[in-house]
């Protein structure tokens, strides 16, 4: 079953109950102050049906639909119970805080009896569909085409693991790939499928849904490079921990009874800050582009007095998901610069004119990227992004640059940040560090602070 058709079993849920919830809530109040009537039903049903979009809002922002697969059913119940008491509170303060309500007590009366009519159900209808998955799933109707990644020794271990405890996972392993030459694959459970170096290969071909690596932990390389070959890939990666890293407290286990495997974050935020993050954007964008043109026109005309040449440049650079896009910036270097092929700027590059280099210093010059993160090509705050002739270099050296496609390139970084412009590869792979360090931690709280350091560098001019 296609996950957007689960997805769809879920919205119409929400939908559903959250009318029931408003209709239920509404004719039990009027029952309570013997003030029902009739004639109100086509009103009530249009304001349910608003309510109800209005929960499609809120459940979506939690991350209710990301993962619609093996969802804990307990974990669900007080996710439930947790956002009905965050929509309710909205609700009652938009709508119920201005009716004609007998003084505090009844509002407060009302409010709770709307969270325990929307609550139950909430948790009627999608617990069910929960429930009617997980079914399906021991059935094996919903499956997960899975490969193990190992030896064929660890490749056994994990697969006679994984098919007497997580059955209600619905993983069906379709073989192994192997990570080191054998002589000869004796492993007769599961079909040999070839060497991890195919591995791309092999997703698309299986049809894959989830990889799971059955290394020994110690092999960081491997299973970095393991890493580096599914990015992009649209399959859930776990790996097989250790004791170190159970002591750690490294595995979260979401399964009693399942298997316990450390899980490769596919998600880096969670939905509600990926829309404030996206809504920061645009609000900021527009802020900067309207009210800041004075500002712009200012420096559009120092650009274009300083030097002979066009006000803006514009460079085609790799964004999210490894996409083309063009960047805009105010031009700081003198016109046909790169007469020679693609080269990096550095602190005393003669093709940099004297009010470029000041740009730089302040990063003025990157002011008509606003415009890119309107858009959406960029984002305020994330790695920033190379030219693809650039790229192809890094990749040689470090592999793991792959891992900056999984989000928008910003304005600001916390590399640029830390370290500033470079003036070759090997800088651009010591400035990789710093990137992916906010990748892993990408959070609100991180770019507020990016960005509070980025102010502070512009108002100083301290760039490099």
């Amino acid at each position: 079953m296609k996950k957007n058709i689960v997805r769809t079993y879920y919205l119409l849920a929400d939908f559903l109950a959250a009318l029931l919830a408003w209709i239920s809530f509404y004719i039990a109040r009027k029952y309570v102050t013997a003030d029902y009537n009739e004639s109100v039903w086509f009103t009530l049903l249009e304001s349910g049906a608003v309510i109800g979009l209005f929960w499609l809002l809120v459940y979506a922002i939690a991350g209710f639909y990301v993962q619609v697969y093996r969802r804990s059913r307990v974990k669900e119940v007080l996710s439930i119970l947790a956002v009905s008491f965050v929509g309710v509170s909205i609700i009652s303060v938009a709508i119920l805080l201005d009716d004609d309500v007998a003084g505090h007590s009844s509002f407060y009366f009302y409010t709770f009896a709307y969270f325990l009519i929307h609550s139950f159900w909430e948790l009627l209808l999608r617990v069910s569909v929960t429930t009617h998955l997980h079914r399906l799933i021991r059935k094996g109707i919903i499956y997960f085409n899975t490969v193990i990644v190992g030896s064929e020794q660890k490749a056994k271990e994990i697969y006679e693991e994984l098919k007497s405890s997580n059955s209600f996972l619905g993983n069906r392993i379709l073989g192994y790939v192997h990570t080191a030459e054998e002589r000869e694959h004796l492993l007769t459970e599961i079909p040999h499928l070839g060497s991890y170096t195919n591995l791309e290969n092999i997703i698309q071909e299986k049809s894959l849904t989830q990889v799971v690596i059955a290394t020994e932990p110690s092999e960081h390389k491997l299973i970095e490079d393991i890493l580096n070959r599914v990015e992009g890939t649209n399959v859930n990666v776990s790996i097989i921990p250790d004791l170190y890293q159970i002591l750690i407290g490294a595995v979260r286990v979401s399964h009693v009874f399942g298997t316990p495997l450390v899980e490769i974050r596919q998600e880096l935020m969670p939905v509600w800050q990926q829309v404030v993050k996206r809504g920061m954007d645009i609000g900021a964008s527009l802020a900067v582009l309207t009210i800041g043109s004075p500002f712009y026109l200012f420096v559009s005309l120092m650009t274009k007095f300083s030097s002979e040449g066009p006000i803006f440049y514009s460079q085609e650079r790799i964004g999210k998901g490894g996409l083309p896009f063009r960047i805009y910036k105010f031009r700081s270097m003198y016109t046909n610069a790169e007469q020679a092929g693609p080269a990096l700027s550095s602190d005393h590059d003669p093709r940099i004119t004297p009010w470029g280099r000041f740009m730089r210093k302040t990063r003025i010059d990157e002011f008509p990227q606003f415009y890119n993160v309107l858009i959406g090509d960029m984002s305020l705050v994330g790695p920033r992004p190379e030219r693809q002739y650039f790229i192809d270099q890094i990749v040689k050296v470090a592999p793991h640059y792959k891992h900056l496609n999984r989000v928008r390139p910003g304005i600001t970084s916390l590399g640029q940040v830390k370290y500033g412009y470079a003036e070759n590869v090997e800088q651009m792979v010591r400035r990789l560090k710093y990137d992916i360090i906010y990748i892993e931690n990408m959070s609100l709280a991180m770019d507020f602070r990016i960005m509070i350091y980025t102010v502070l560098t512009v108002l100083k001019g301290s760039g490099k």
